[in-house]
């Protein structure tokens, strides 16, 4: 039995050679594959008679008939592989290209509003010596309060107004970029001149002016002998390089934890001289930043010694800035990504 299936198979194999040769295309190699590998072939009939064969027989029947499907498998996929080639060939040779032709157009990216405006910020405190420092966006109570001279009762403490993780216990998101100033100081000694910015995170409810999350950039100096007036001077040089001219301001007390005195400074409108505009809601001024003198405690916290030591803090929003300089209406154009709002810039 065993012998006249080797010259079945033989015989089949001559025949398959043969037909092979006349495959000319994709259609003629797929009844081939249906006549030689479908079921009703000779190879799946022989195959499902291997259940009728002795344990002897099983092996040796099985191995030919393996191989007869491994020669047919061949020559298909080889066929198969040619004709594919030679039918993209043909494509291609038909198609006509114009080398002359200029390629597809690719948009160039491009820097965001914000981005522009925090870099420009940066360079201009940059030239009066303030050095850029970095911190984590997690942060504990320590550096976003305590360190800080925020009572325990103060409300930015509760949950309404600061997002806490479960990360572990006082353990937030910080809610202002004052955190860094604080590692600064544990790291660096005085004198020193540092700049941070980057993203906070406040439970604010969400509308044109307000986000929960936004970007803050702040200043800090400790050195001998400062003076309100000296962060005065620091504070109109800044504004006069960023609005390109001289912009008159005012300093309005005010209260903040960690500086003592507090003051917000106010500029007159940059865009109507004070005369009232849309920008400035017809008030003649913008409330631009809040500003102040380091509180003694905050410098104890970090062991720097008030007594010697005396420093001064101002903090504004870039998002604000920014909507200033392009007069931009609403907050949340920032984040949306359209790109009729990005290509503006």
């Amino acid at each position: 039995m065993i012998n006249t299936l080797e010259a079945e198979i033989d015989k089949l194999k001559k025949e398959i050679e043969q037909e092979s040769s006349d495959i000319s295309n994709l259609h003629s190699l797929e009844s081939f594959r249906i006549k030689y590998l479908g079921e009703k072939s000779f190879l799946i009939r022989e195959q499902n008679n291997l259940k009728i064969l002795s344990k002897d027989e099983r092996p040796v029947y099985g191995k030919l008939l393996n191989d007869l499907k491994n020669f047919i498998q061949s020559i298909y996929d080889k066929k198969k592989l040619f004709i594919e080639e030679r039918e993209l060939e043909d494509k291609l040779s038909e198609q006509k290209f114009d080398i002359t032709l200029p390629g597809a157009p690719h948009e160039a990216g491009h820097e965001h509003p914000l981005s522009i405006v925090t870099n420009e910020i940066v360079e201009i405190f940059n030239g009066m010596g303030f050095t850029v420092v970095q911190g984590p966006e997690v942060e504990t109570e320590f550096y976003n309060f305590t360190a800080l001279n925020t009572p325990f009762d103060h409300p930015a403490r509760d949950e309404q107004d600061t997002f806490y993780t479960n990360i572990a216990p006082h353990v937030l998101l910080r809610s202002h970029t004052s955190t860094i100033q604080i590692r600064a100081m544990e790291k660096m000694k005085p004198p020193l001149r540092v700049l941070a910015h980057g993203r906070v995170y406040r439970n604010e409810e969400i509308n044109a002016r307000k986000m929960p999350f936004f970007h803050q950039l702040e200043i800090l100096a400790v050195e001998k002998d400062l003076t309100f007036g000296n962060m005065k001077w620091v504070l109109n040089e800044f504004l006069k390089n960023f609005f390109g001219k001289e912009i008159k301001t005012r300093f309005r007390p005010d209260f903040f934890p960690f500086t003592e005195p507090s003051a917000e400074l106010d500029a007159q409108c940059p865009f109507c001289g004070g005369a009232g505009c849309g920008t400035c809601g017809n008030k003649g001024w913008l409330e631009l930043l809040g500003c102040g003198m380091v509180d003694p405690n905050v410098l104890k916290a970090v062991d720097i010694n008030p007594d010697e030591w005396i420093g001064f803090a101002a903090g504004l929003g870039l998002e604000r800035f920014t909507m200033l300089k392009y007069k931009i209406p609403d907050i949340r154009y920032f984040f949306t990504g359209d790109l009729r709002f990005l290509k503006q810039f």
